[in-house]
């Protein structure tokens, strides 16, 4: 079975449509998500344009913080000091990576909690640890949503994480223990990766390398969630998991691209219409 991420988000982001229309409604102003982005990677510039597409496409107001390299970190925590500041902005979204000479971080830490729509604050963060998810971060929330939506049982399954960034991995392992799975994290200095593979029922792989985990390493019937998006040399979208070798075994998993990509994006207007709710003490 093949977990169509785009038909997921089409559904999440119709649902956001129609909160949007209702908080419009009793507002009289749409959620706002303001998108800071330094630098000119091309990746984060593509990145960027599909999240104001989504935003326009649900009622979402896009609000853009454009900066060149060389953006001083000063110069960009006074952005996020007005931004905080400005009721009218309901989700903050700072695009990563940030240029090695920022302290990301700092940055992410100066997000006022409450429209941290990215759910990477550090309280964001610390009550998803203590079992009371207020912002949830979009790409692991996205996992989940995926798994419920195909009615894939995650309670005592044996679940795998590989990749232990703050993005996904570690908040992505914390969402399924609050499911009642049993979850094994593995990283660059696990020894065996194949061997832990191999016991998972759920296998989430997310660790920024094309291809690493081949057929030989997973257990037939295995459901396989696959984050990564590495652009080959040839120019095609590549995950993490070899596609070819894997899938045969799979009881199900996600194509890439239309698996977990579209997810990220629809949990963020999620999120950015949660932020909304709250601060308009509609939720």
């Amino acid at each position: 079975m093949i977990l169509d991420g785009k038909a997921v988000a089409a559904k999440v982001l119709a649902e956001v449509k129609a909160g949007a229309a209702d908080y419009r409604n009793r507002t009289g102003a749409p959620p706002t998500l303001a998108v800071v982005l330094v630098g000119e990677d091309p990746a984060s510039a593509v990145y960027v344009r599909g999240k104001k597409k989504d935003a326009e496409e649900v009622g979402i107001a896009s609000r853009d913080f454009l900066y060149p390299d060389g953006c001083s970190q000063t110069e960009l925590l006074a952005t996020l000091k007005m931004i905080n500041a400005d009721p009218g902005i309901h989700g903050i979204l700072v695009q990563l990576p940030l240029p090695k000479e920022l302290n990301e971080d700092q940055i992410i830490a100066a997000i006022a909690p409450e429209k941290d729509a990215d759910g990477l604050h550090p309280m964001s963060l610390g009550n998803l640890l203590g079992g009371k998810p207020t912002m949830v971060p979009c790409t692991p929330a996205g996992c989940l949503q995926i798994l419920d939506h195909y009615g894939i049982a995650l309670e005592g399954a044996e679940a795998v994480v590989v990749g232990r960034s703050r993005l996904v991995g570690k908040p992505l392992a914390q969402l399924l223990v609050g499911r009642n799975a049993t979850v094994t994290t593995c990283h660059t200095r696990t020894r065996d990766l194949a061997a832990h593979c191999r016991r998972a029922d759920i296998l989430c792989v997310a660790a920024g390398r094309a291809g690493m985990i081949t057929g030989d390493m997973v257990k037939d019937g295995v459901v396989v969630i696959d984050v990564g998006t590495n652009r080959l040399e040839t120019g095609k979208l590549a995950g993490d998991v070899d596609f070819a070798s894997v899938s045969p075994k799979a009881r199900a998993i996600t194509p890439v691209p239309g698996g977990v990509g579209p997810m990220t994006r629809a949990m963020l207007m999620r999120n950015t219409l949660l932020a909304a709710q709250r601060q308009s003490g509609l939720a």
